[in-house]
């Protein structure tokens, strides 16, 4: 009778002739029927074993327990839950988080104070509370030489009683021009300029946007909205617009509002660049911090998968497929690559695609189930992309299989 020892080591009362007969025959059926892989896997589970005695007491680890118990080992008892209790606060509490926010809410409140502390000019800037627009024409209607001449006519006697001040009646004119030829983006124009005259930028901006609509060449549509946007305080739209303007038809008094309004547009530009590369770095990192939450989710994901199968972690349902790993099947690829793409890392956080994996994990006649499936087909081209797929350099239209060497591969 064959038994074990408190200290795990084999006793025997068989005679001492027979005993290297009876080692031998154990040592030669180990050889014969525990595989390389499986003894690499043994030796991986006794370490996280050591690691966490605690894993012995999971309900999936009874049968286990049980065998040791039997051999005369004494199993530690599992640690008292006051200890992890104060692990899982602080995991829930998530402290990184809770420092994140105030950081961008600081960030935020910087640009604010920055786009205040910006010394602008306001010279000439007044106020319009004005929000009655002026009508449009119908430029759907098909206009004749009669209304086009009747509209030069109305626009003559506009011009003359603006010459004479008579803004209102101008304004009123110009209107009737505008109605017997709404297609005419000079009317639109001319008619803004009376408005600017008035004092009233925003029926200006109104239609000199109309008049640059319907022709986006029209140099006196940007010089006459660039000032109204200048009288507002808009100074970078009044820098473009007048630029513009220059560019079309060069115009002394275009080009010297143009210069009044530089200094104070540059300033503007100048601050939205900076702030815009304060944002980039701030999306760069929030995009590193993902990448790196997901490796500290999949390192989760591989100790637990670890605790309750007794596998060698990855992903779920792909035991053996990472670092460390001794069972990954024979041709498997390097699936470490993986750490360094944060598009996979990210889509096996989907709990159907990661569900998809295991599915086929177990069982890969089930990869049929998954070929119409968009998400599932995304993950397997990209890793197909990634580690080859036959030498190829890439999955087959609508092969819809695993990359060489994971579960599934090749089936159809």
């Amino acid at each position: 009778m064959v038994t074990l020892d408190p200290d795990q080591k084999l006793v025997s009362d068989i005679s001492s002739e027979n005993q290297d007969k009876c080692f031998a025959t154990v040592k030669n059926t180990m050889a014969t029927s525990i595989l390389p892989q499986q003894l690499a896997m043994l030796k991986e589970f006794v370490k996280i074993c050591k690691g966490n005695s605690d894993i012995l007491h999971l309900p999936e680890m009874l049968f286990y327990k049980q065998y040791l118990e039997s051999l005369g080992a004494t199993i530690p008892p599992p640690k008292p839950k006051t200890e992890e209790e104060p692990k899982e606060t602080e995991k829930n509490e998530e402290p990184p988080k809770a420092t994140e926010q105030p950081k961008d809410e600081e960030v935020e409140e910087e640009e604010d104070d920055a786009e205040s502390d910006i010394e602008l000019s306001t010279e000439g800037v007044i106020e319009d509370d004005d929000e009655d627009m002026p009508e449009y024409g119908d430029d759907s209607i098909e206009v004749t030489d009669e209304m086009i001449d009747a509209a030069n006519d109305k626009r003559s006697e506009a011009m003359d009683a603006a010459a004479e001040g008579r803004h209102e009646d101008a304004i009123d004119l110009f209107t009737e021009a505008i109605k017997q030829n709404p297609s005419s983006a000079l009317m639109y124009a001319k008619r803004a300029s009376i408005f600017l005259k008035m004092k009233k930028p925003k029926k200006a901006i109104h239609d000199c946007t109309k008049a640059v609509e319907l022709n986006s060449d029209s140099a006196q549509g940007y010089k006459w909205r660039g000032k109204a946007y200048r009288l507002l305080g808009m100074w970078e739209e009044a820098f473009h617009d007048l630029t513009l303007a220059c560019k079309l038809d060069y115009d002394d008094d275009a080009n010297e509002l143009l210069h009044e309004v530089t200094p104070n547009a540059k300033k503007i530009m100048e601050h939205k660049r900076k702030y815009e590369r304060i944002r980039e770095e701030k999306e760069q990192k929030k995009r590193r911090e993902r990448v790196k939450k997901a490796r500290e989710e999949y390192e989760r994901q591989k100790e637990e998968q670890s605790a309750n199968s007794g596998s060698e972690g990855g992903f779920a349902g792909f035991p053996g497929a990472f670092p460390g790993s001794g069972g990954g099947p024979p041709g498997m690829p390097d699936l470490s690559q993986l750490l360094q793409d944060p598009e996979l890392l990210q889509a096996f956080q989907d709990k159907e695609v990661a569900e998809a994996f295991q599915d086929v994990a177990m069982n890969p006649a089930n990869i049929n189930k998954y070929q119409n499936n968009p998400k599932v087909q995304a993950v397997i081209n990209k890793m197909a992309t990634k580690f080859g797929s036959g030498g190829e350099g890439g999955p087959a239209p609508g092969a819809g299989g695993f990359p060489p060497g994971f579960p599934g591969a090749g089936s159809v």
